[in-house]
């Protein structure tokens, strides 16, 4: 057992040694710094190959998808702006026309019923001139019935009245005096 203690201690012993001469980091002992830019430069060549044949690739192709995607979009959205345009210069000349066409219809219902208007008019106008004609017709049938009837009357009366003072009355001469009289 003695044996196995002084072997023990050894160990111990150069154990501590060792950690005496590493003391610290061991990526900072300039013995491993050839190794460590090796493996560094390994490294970035690996990622690099990953990155320019894998990744900036799909990246690249992701980015010229989006693009076209984007300029598909705007030259889809400049056509239907273009086409909206047209549209609304369509719609404005539509109405427009609308307008004119609804003008010329109020114009053309204006002068039918302006027509109409006129010939009922003229045959209000020709039915009131027949009936004034035919009234100014009977009031003077009235008025020469009326002076015929003053004269049928007047000769009456003078008759009477030359009756009634006791003479008899010349029918002659009653209807000279009633005509002189009327005259004037």
């Amino acid at each position: 057992m003695a044996n196995t203690t002084t072997e023990a201690a050894s160990g111990a012993a150069e154990a501590a040694g060792h950690a005496a001469q590493s003391a610290g980091m061991p990526q900072l002992d300039f013995a491993t710094f050839p190794n460590q830019i090796f493996w560094l430069l390994v490294a970035l060549v690996v990622i690099y190959l990953v990155l320019s044949r894998v990744a900036l690739p799909r990246i690249g192709g992701i980015l010229a998808d989006r693009q076209g995607k984007i300029t598909s979009d705007i030259a889809a959205a400049e056509d239907l702006k273009l086409k909206a345009e047209a549209a609304e210069k369509a719609y404005n000349q539509a109405l427009v026309d609308a307008r004119a066409e609804a003008n010329k219809i109020v114009a053309e219902a204006r002068a039918e019923i302006q027509k109409d208007l006129d010939k009922a008019t003229a045959r209000a106008d020709a039915e009131i001139a027949a009936r004034a004609a035919e009234s100014t017709r009977r009031i003077d049938e009235i008025r020469a019935s009326a002076a015929g009837n003053v004269v049928e009357v007047a000769k009456d009366a003078a008759e009477a009245i030359v009756a009634a003072l006791g003479g008899k009355a010349d029918a002659k001469a009653v209807a000279d005096a009633v005509a002189t009289r009327l005259k004037g």
